[in-house]
């Protein structure tokens, strides 16, 4: 994995759980406002709008960048909208890094031919 795929995923892991925790707080929001005097969701809103957008830019990036087949980029996004979903991408995003970074150490070693 060259550097610029493997900066690609880790800006993608990076807000993955951001944005997954402003979803949650954007839903909570959400039930506040219809429930109490409290209004916080245009300011959740925009914050959790702009953590989104940014997710789907770092996803086309990791995307092009990866060569993911179809399903797992599909994954990837369908993961962005389910509101635990983002900390299901870091943690997969992780792993996947972790195992670039194995398999590199053993290709320079002459463990592997991969």
């Amino acid at each position: 994995m060259d550097i610029k795929t493997a900066t690609a995923l880790r800006r993608l892991r990076l807000v993955s759980a951001p944005e997954a925790v402003s979803f949650l707080l954007l839903l909570v929001c959400s039930v506040l406002k219809r429930t109490t005097d409290f209004n916080a969701v245009p300011v959740m809103g925009s914050i959790h709008g702009v953590l989104f957008i940014l997710y789907v830019i770092f996803w086309a990036d990791a995307w092009n960048r990866a060569k993911w087949s179809l399903g797992t980029a599909a994954l990837y996004f369908v993961l962005s909208v389910l509101p635990t979903g983002g900390f299901f991408a870091e943690r997969r995003l992780k792993r996947e890094a972790e195992d670039a970074v194995i398999a590199s150490r053993a290709r320079r070693e002459g463990v592997v031919n991969a």
